[in-house]
């Protein structure tokens, strides 16, 4: 019988201890709404590392590759500071006469990134 107080995996542990209170893990399953599939990824879990193992790991790795550089960046933030009621599309136009050259999109992503659009 597995104990734990953690919200987050409360119910991961439920799961386990149904299935083994029950004797019957189709059962338990049925009961929770889970497939097996899931029960056996816990129990492999808990096997393995614990129950603090059943705690969600974030796995995503940032992609990097779809970034701007750091001098594009910079200008897209100074620029939307100083000229703030200016709209993407037209920040990309007046970027691009000085020679900086970024998508509306890609001056929306950068705003998004920099928690500056509104």
């Amino acid at each position: 019988m597995y104990q734990t107080n953690h919200p987050i995996i409360k119910h991961k542990v439920g799961l386990l201890n149904l299935a083994e209170e029950l004797h019957n893990v189709s059962k338990a399953c049925k009961i929770i709404g889970v497939s097996r599939d899931t029960f056996y990824r816990y129990q492999e879990l808990v096997n393995d590392g614990g129950i603090d193992a059943l705690i969600n790991q974030n796995r995503r790795v940032p992609n990097v590759k779809n970034r701007a550089d750091e001098q594009i960046e910079s200008a897209v933030v100074e620029y939307a500071i100083e000229y703030p009621a200016y709209e993407q599309h037209r920040s990309s136009n007046e970027l691009r006469k000085k020679g900086i050259f970024v998508s509306g999109s890609g001056v929306r992503s950068i705003w998004l990134h920099h928690h500056l659009d509104v």
